[in-house]
């Protein structure tokens, strides 16, 4: 029997798709074993995060340095 162009593209399709399958399957496997093996000789205890603390607030700005900051961003935007 000789089989249609399609039906050989199709039979290689599966047969990439199944060697695929099975090296990532043997991949996530092996990577597993691995991990377990790792984390059962080299044992790492969890260090306990200290908790954030609440940031100061920013020093109130007097009203000159307010002006003279609000003034050289209105010059910098008018010059574009």
């Amino acid at each position: 029997m000789q089989d249609t162009l399609v039906q050989q593209g199709l039979d290689l399709m599966f047969t990439g798709m199944g060697t695929v399958f099975v090296f990532l399957t043997l991949l996530v496997i092996g990577t597993l074993a691995m991990s377990t093996i790792v984390s059962r000789f080299f044992h790492v205890e969890e260090v306990e995060l200290p908790k954030p603390v609440a940031k100061e607030k920013a020093a109130p700005v007097n009203k000159k340095t307010l002006a003279v900051i609000q003034a050289a961003v209105h010059a910098h935007r008018a010059k574009k």
